[in-house]
């Protein structure tokens, strides 16, 4: 019983849903079973296929050890209404399976579901202005010029024009960089950088790039305070301060320094409620619609986790800066709850940590379309996050400092276009340099003693050439 580990790339979420149909279908145990005075070959209880896909799930590496029975059932239920299974009087549809002793069978054919096929997303890249592209409104033709009073020199030079000797003088244009170029370049680096970390030929299938705002980026890069924290520059976007108070409540328990309330028994959870029902009425998850391809990708790459943290740094820097500041408070407030021995259980039925990545996994992850493993797949993502988030919710520094670099040399190059003279004597050449720096003439070593063959044996006067 093997899950063989799907990488990132496009349409993951249906490949992984195909592979785990296709395990299900031919690795599920099938016996004989009896119910009501009647025998039934080649079929399972409903406690039985949660018993075996519970434990596929728990050893998948595409899942991962956090999957609950309980979102093993709700998975089985997805398979009765795709007719992956049916029951044994053939009835499927409907999301009626419960864990009891109900009999299951597999249909005699159970397609695979195709991929989805989207329109190639059209990349609007913005062109860097060349030095001899005209200013808008403006040609050669148009030039202002001062009446020129004809005599032979003034013939002989046109006439030398005309005939290709000399070549005619052309009005060039020199922009600067604009803040436009700056924001097209990060945009487009990220994108690479993501691209080359996740191995694809293209994005085009796993992101919109059209959707990609580089402010967000920019943003999401310098400001920041000193905690790493994005700063909103639009308060009326911050959490609701009642919210954010009880966040901190949770995250300094029992030290709530910020309560003016006195606390009854039950009161941490009412807080957790609280902070939950909010998350869990926003409109679009925190890792938003669009990028659920993106980081669903990601996921492919937990085997190696320091690519996964990279190749997720860099997919959170492409987030509204709202919704990264709300995940990185979220992330660290179930952080520090999970970590906090003092912290009295949540709930009954779950572990601290199980119920941290069941409450708020959906806020963070879903689809906008119905993906049947997206429940799943964000209770994977969660869990890697809670355990990384420090890393992951942090800039990518090769990536800022490769950046920063590209935009000071075209900034470099522009000022040498624009100013020749200056650029040579503040940024001298190796030539240049040479002709200020004459070399010295290197010193001849001088003759050491251990040099000789024999240092300490007498002077001997060798034999005279004259005759």
């Amino acid at each position: 019983m093997e899950h063989r580990i799907v990488g990132p790339g496009p349409y993951r979420a249906t490949r992984l849903w195909n592979e785990t149909v296709e395990l299900f279908r031919t690795k599920m145990p099938l016996r004989k079973h009896r119910c009501r005075f009647k025998s039934y070959e080649r079929c399972f209880t409903a406690a039985e296929a949660v018993d075996w896909l519970h434990e596929l799930l728990r050893r998948s590496q595409n899942f991962g050890p956090e999957v609950t029975r309980k979102q093993t059932v709700q998975l089985l239920k997805k398979f009765l209404k795709n007719h992956v299974i049916e029951d044994i009087k053939g009835k499927w549809g409907q999301e009626d399976f419960e864990d009891n002793r109900h009999l299951y069978r597999f249909p005699p054919s159970s397609p695979l579901r195709p991929y989805p096929k989207r329109p190639p997303y059209q990349k609007d890249v913005i062109k860097f202005p060349e030095w001899d592209d005209p200013l808008p409104g403006t040609s050669q033709e148009n030039i202002p010029v001062r009446p020129v009073v004809m005599n032979s020199e003034m013939w002989y030079k046109r006439h030398s024009i005309a005939i290709g000797e000399v070549p005619a003088c052309r009005l060039v244009h020199r922009r600067q960089l604009t803040e436009a170029n700056v924001e097209e370049l990060w945009k487009t680096m990220t994108l690479s950088y993501l691209q080359k970390i996740l191995g694809l030929d293209s994005l085009e299938e796993v992101l919109n790039v059209n959707l990609v705002n580089s402010k967000f980026i920019i943003h999401n890069v310098y400001s920041v305070s000193n905690q790493g924290v994005v700063i909103l520059d639009d308060k009326s976007k911050e959490l609701p301060h009642w919210v954010l108070s009880a966040m901190k409540c949770l995250a300094n328990w029992p030290n709530c320094s910020d309560l003016k309330q006195p606390m009854y028994l039950g009161f941490e959870k009412d807080v957790f409620k609280t902070i939950a029902d909010y998350y869990g009425h926003l409109k679009e998850p925190l890792l938003t619609f669009h990028l659920f391809d993106a980081f669903v990708s990601v996921l492919g790459l937990l085997q190696k986790e320091k690519m996964a943290i990279e190749a997720f740094q860099v997919c959170c820097l492409l987030l509204p800066p709202e919704n990264r500041r709300k995940l990185q408070l979220l992330m660290r407030m179930m952080a520090r709850i999970c970590l906090n021995k003092e912290m009295p259980p949540l709930c009954d039925g779950f572990g601290t940590r199980t119920l941290m990545v069941q409450t708020f996994s959906h806020c963070i992850l879903c689809s906008k379309d119905e993906v049947d493993l997206d429940d799943l797949l964000a209770a994977r993502l969660v869990t890697f996050l809670m355990d990384n988030y420090q890393e992951i919710l942090k800039v990518p520094l090769a990536l800022q400092t490769s950046i920063e670099e590209r935009v000071a040399h075209l900034r470099r190059v522009q000022f040498q276009k624009s100013y020749p003279e200056v650029y040579q004597e503040r940024f001298p050449t190796p030539e240049s340099e040479a002709l200020l720096f004459p070399e010295k003439p290197k010193a001849k070593p001088q003759l050491l003693m251990w040099a000789l063959k024999n240092p300490f044996q007498p002077f001997q006067r060798t034999r005279s050439f004259r005759m």
